[in-house]
């Protein structure tokens, strides 16, 4: 199977959530899966921009980010983020080399577009590549994308990695796209977790703002993949990542499910 699996910047976290994710990333691909890795950061990025005396702020789950923040953005997710993220694969015994956007211009980026609000450089995906994704995949390497994307005069844009994760997924044309983050799934207004989904009731869930924030995004991304042709895309909780191998034998209920009704 093609897995594309986004793990989200609260569980690279915690170290024992980044181990749980990184053992069960390495045993999908020494049982002959071919796996690629969008990852986010905004937690480490929400640090390091506090300590140098910058707010976040977020309309609808997105970080407005001017040029700074931007600049910022591409050290933290690009640099430490990756690189962390690529070393501990490697330590775990499995090949990986870690990418942006950016390079070989995998990935284009146009200004994303908010009404009432400018949202600086927060891009749209415009276009993606797949080339270099599937070179390294085929080298018998693991591809470990960070959320940047560059514009169309070279600017570097910040992303929603759940939105790069749903195109990623639909470029390499993955069997399924899994969204590995701090929440059990998508819950109901009593807190229970909706283990099934379709698009059809996802505008119900937001319109009653039974959704909300950083799940808005997420759930777009979802749609979106599953508009790129990917059959199955699942939400669920990072420290859980342990039972990912299973998803490829056997109807793992952890979390949520979304596919075409």
């Amino acid at each position: 199977m093609k897995i594309v699996i986004k793990i989200g910047g609260a569980a690279l976290d915690d170290k024992s959530t980044t181990a749980a994710c990184v053992a069960a990333v390495a045993e999908l691909s020494r049982d002959g899966h071919s796996v690629v890795i969008v990852h986010g950061g905004g937690a480490a990025l929400t640090r390091t921009l506090k300590r140098m005396g910058k707010a976040s702020e977020f309309v609808d789950g997105l970080r407005v980010t001017d040029a700074e923040t931007r600049d910022v953005a591409l050290m933290v997710l690009s640099g430490l983020a990756n690189k962390s993220l690529v070393a501990a694969l490697n330590q775990s015994g499995v090949s990986a080399i870690g990418i942006s956007g950016g390079d070989g211009a995998t990935m284009l980026a146009t200004k994303k577009e908010s009404s009432g609000r400018d949202l600086g450089f927060v891009g749209e995906i415009s276009r993606v590549d797949p080339q270099w994704l599937d070179l390294i995949s085929s080298a018998g390497a693991i591809p470990v994308l960070s959320s940047m994307a560059l514009g169309e005069t070279g600017e570097y844009f910040n992303m929603n990695a759940d939105q790069v994760a749903a195109a990623c997924a639909g470029a390499v044309r993955a069997d399924v796209l899994v969204f590995l983050t701090d929440v059990a799934g998508v819950k109901q207004s009593d807190g229970s977790v909706i283990p099934w989904l379709n698009p059809r009731q996802v505008a119900s869930l937001i319109a009653n703002s039974v959704v909300t924030g950083g799940m808005l995004p997420k759930l777009a991304a979802c749609q979106r993949a599953l508009e790129l042709g990917v059959p199955r895309v699942r939400i669920m909780p990072a420290a859980q990542a342990g039972i990912l191998p299973r998803l490829c034998v056997d109807n793992i209920t952890c979390g949520t499910e979304m596919v075409n009704a």
